[in-house]
């Protein structure tokens, strides 16, 4: 699906936190007992080759690469057992989190690798099996509160790793072998 079809179809991006346990080492955090959902507009994705604009204000930005879901059907209340039925595809995301302003507020499924470098240097690679949750946990616990539509994606969270990039960085990630994507932060 393209982004233009994406964004025609989609209607919500639901994002899991603290879904990798280094990740959540890394900011402090206590290890989740249970999915930490958080949504947002399909108008937060943009198409690679733009830039990636720092928000006025913001002194702490940081890229946390992802394996998104793609949801394929309507899904409310979704048994774990059938979950796997309503994914459609899967993606790569690099979600940005302006962590300063978080602060005051925020069948791939197995062994697929995701990395992310800042100006050619490795800050993320894990496995997508090291998430505390999984994929048809997700869906399961998602649809108990939000119906997920056609086009919908869920970003399954992110593995330690995240650091401040400032204007002029280079972001590259992606899932090992498979697809690299790249982004210039201004």
């Amino acid at each position: 699906m393209s982004l233009a079809g994406f964004r025609t179809l989609a209607r919500k991006i639901v994002c899991v936190g603290r879904n990798y346990k280094d990740h959540a080492i890394e900011l402090g955090n206590p290890i989740p007992t249970k999915p930490l959902l958080f949504v947002k507009s399909p108008n937060a994705f943009l198409q690679e080759g733009h830039p990636i604009i720092t928000p006025p204000g913001c002194e702490n930005l940081h890229q946390e690469v992802e394996l998104g879901v793609v949801i394929g059907k309507i899904a409310k209340n979704v048994p774990r057992r059938e979950a796997m039925s309503y994914v459609g595809g899967y993606a790569v995301a690099l979600d940005m989190t302006a962590r300063d302003f978080q602060d005051g507020a925020k069948k791939m499924e197995a062994h697929e690798e995701l990395f992310c470098r800042i100006n050619g240097v490795e800050k993320q690679r894990s496995r997508t099996d090291m998430k505390i949750f999984d994929i048809t946990t997700l869906i399961e616990y998602t649809t108990r509160f939000v119906t997920l539509e056609e086009g919908d994606l869920l970003l399954t969270g992110t593995p330690a790793g995240v650091c401040r990039v400032l204007p002029g960085d280079t972001i590259e990630f992606g899932l090992e072998g498979r697809i690299t994507t790249k982004f210039v932060v201004q």
